[in-house]
């Protein structure tokens, strides 16, 4: 089964979020390096491209939960 696309949101010290899709494995290691706190610089393959993301900026990661909703 191919990786799922999930919505994401980075969100920086000083700065609006960054809305990106990435792949669930793209997720994972994101999490992962910023659980971690071991490297400085981390960079994220999206649907859209590439990011080089500064992780000592990083002050949230939201997540969207995948549910798809119709209507109100």
């Amino acid at each position: 089964m191919a990786d799922q696309n999930r919505r994401i949101v980075i969100g920086f010290q000083h700065g609006a979020g960054l809305p990106l899709r990435i792949p669930d494995e793209a997720l994972t290691a994101l999490r992962t390096a910023l659980q971690e706190g071991r490297e400085r610089w981390h960079e994220l393959e999206g649907t859209d491209g590439a990011v080089l993301l500064d992780l000592g900026q990083v002050v949230y990661l939201r997540v969207e939960s995948g549910e798809h909703r119709v209507g109100f």
